[in-house]
């Protein structure tokens, strides 16, 4: 049953996020689509990740070069999510406005990435992998 409240948690912050981001895009002061190119990271994010625990052997509790490299990448990719609207917003393209509302969703996306991995990561009875 706790596997079931994580799963509606998370679903639940995963529209929040979408929600900030929509708001950012369509209320009528905005009018403007350019940060739904933010959405093209949410999907990024957790690949590298995914890749690397499915290459990696986890019996050696040393680090291992290809998790590290997966880390970098996602944390580039979640940085450049973060970066986006932040030049736009600079460049005149969206309104700051826009872009508060932007780096709000992404935090909140991120966060609930984040949490997905923490609740369904481990190898035990209740694990993403058996999907």
């Amino acid at each position: 049953m706790a596997g079931i409240k994580a799963l509606i948690s998370l679903s639940f912050g995963g529209a929040i996020g979408l929600m900030f981001l929509m708001l950012g895009c369509a209320l009528p002061v905005y009018n403007k689509y350019w940060p739904l190119f933010v959405l093209f990271f949410y999907i990024l994010s957790p690949i590298p990740y995914c890749i690397a625990r499915r290459v990696v052997d986890d019996t050696d509790a040393a680090s291992n070069a290809c998790k590290e490299l997966a880390i970098f990448l996602t944390t580039g990719i979640v940085v450049s999510a973060f970066g986006l609207p932040i030049v736009f917003a600079r460049a005149t393209v969206i309104e700051w406005g826009a872009c508060a509302l932007v780096l709000t969703g992404n935090t909140i996306i991120f966060g609930t990435i984040l949490g997905f991995f923490l609740v369904f990561g481990t190898n035990d009875d209740f694990s993403w992998q058996q999907w």
